[in-house]
């Protein structure tokens, strides 16, 4: 059996747009609306913070593609620029937090939080159009994958944003795709890489799904959004690198034939 099922992840910036520098949640709403997608995995995902006006923008999301499944993990617990710290998975209802996102229009049959490598350290990083490095830190990294109940049968999709440290974004990669060994095929990793698609494609071992630059948002000239797949599932036409009222990313879209 074949069916359609059309994937996207998209770096939201935590709703803010870079015209008018503002978060509007029902800007955000209507976004993930006009992407009309099954699976979406979503990062740089606020919830109960100032600056996003104290929204669940996780369960925004959710209700404007009627989803029937979703869930937030929290990278970071606290306010920046304030208390901010790692997050455990063990922060109490209503604390405010930054992480990730995954929801999805099928239902979903088990969940599962990767946290991933941190760097433990300052490094000097070379940043494009810089002279001289930068000495950096990170913030803490996570996935979360779902095993969902598709038309077609069981299928495993995990999303993610890495490191901006190279290398260190390989590593997590590696990390993520040893830690879905064994999982429910097709699988499709998904989410801000913070690496170029031939990367990505032989640090994971996977097959890109998607091609199109999706960073800056202005005129990209870099994919660093990825979908990366293996077993039954291919890209029934090309990729859509869609631009959005928000965020400096692009929304990387595709659909998809299963079986």
């Amino acid at each position: 059996m074949v069916t359609a099922v059309r994937i996207a992840t998209f770096n939201i910036l935590h709703g803010h747009s870079l015209t008018d520098d503002r978060v509007d949640v029902a800007r955000l709403a209507a976004a993930v609306e006009a992407l009309d997608v099954d699976v979406l995995g979503l990062q740089e995902v606020d919830r109960d913070q100032p600056r996003s006006m104290n929204a669940d923008l996780t369960a925004v999301a959710a209700e404007a593609m009627g989803a029937v499944d979703s869930q937030f993990v929290a990278a970071l617990s606290g306010t920046p620029g304030g208390t901010w710290m790692a997050a455990t998975g063990d922060e109490q209802p209503g604390s405010a937090s930054y992480g990730i996102a995954l929801l999805s229009r099928f239902p979903v049959v088990s969940w599962r939080v990767v946290r991933l490598p941190a760097l433990p350290s300052r490094v000097p990083v070379w940043f494009r159009g810089d002279r001289v490095p930068k000495v950096v830190g990170d913030e803490p990294r996570v996935a979360v994958a779902a095993v969902l109940d598709g038309p077609h049968g069981h299928f495993t999709v995990a999303n993610t944003h890495l490191s901006f440290v190279p290398g260190w974004n390989g590593l997590q990669l590696r990390r993520l795709v040893r830690a879905l060994a064994g999982t429910r095929e097709p699988l499709v990793v998904m989410g801000d890489l913070n690496m170029e698609s031939r990367q990505a494609t032989r640090v994971s071992g996977l097959r890109a799904l998607a091609t199109a630059a999706t960073f800056p948002v202005e005129e990209p000239t870099r994919q660093l959004d990825h979908l990366l797949a293996r077993g039954p599932l291919s890209a029934r036409g090309p990729a859509e690198a869609v631009r959005l009222p928000l965020s400096d990313h692009r929304a990387l879209a595709v659909d998809c034939r299963v079986g």
